[in-house]
């Protein structure tokens, strides 16, 4: 390993370049999400068709309303779940992606003008300023990790 990437904790050092991949921290992907909503329905209304069978029939319509909400919360976890924030250095600029629910925001800073701010409170976002340009990154990191990621961005533009 060389010395340049022993610098480097969150990114990826590469003869291409410096990259940093910064992810949500999600337990399940869409697709074992959609499974296990398939488990518990299954479950559900196993158990609510039983008691249906027996004589109470209120029960089976209060499985379908918890099953129809709990599908709307597995939704909207599913749709954030791929959230992630790309930055990665080129030789005249920073670029910086961001997606959210699927939504892709793309900044290019003339990387000769950023200048990486301080985190200022300790939980804020780090902020990357190219003139009038102000990007925020770091939204999917630990907030005690936020000042590694300015350091290295700072010493990627100096270095590259």
């Amino acid at each position: 390993m060389s010395s340049e990437s022993q610098n480097f904790r969150l990114a990826t050092v590469s003869p291409q370049g410096v990259r940093w991949l910064l992810k949500r921290n999600c337990s399940l992907t869409p697709r074992q999400l959609l499974l296990a909503y398939g488990v518990l329905c299954g479950l559900s209304l196993a158990v609510s068709g039983f008691f249906w069978a027996m004589g109470a029939v209120l029960v089976l319509p209060f499985a379908a309303l918890e099953l129809l909400a709990l599908g709307a919360a597995f939704v909207f976890y599913a749709r954030h779940a791929a959230d992630r924030e790309r930055i990665w250095l080129e030789p005249a600029t920073l670029v910086v992606e961001w997606e959210d629910a699927g939504r892709l925001v793309r900044h290019e800073l003339t990387r000769q003008r950023v200048r990486v701010q301080p985190v200022q409170p300790r939980n804020a976002l780090v902020e990357l300023r190219a003139g009038a340009q102000a990007v925020h990154v770091g939204r999917y990191l630990r907030a005690d990790l936020r000042e590694q990621l300015a350091r290295e961005l700072q010493l990627a533009l100096q270095t590259g």
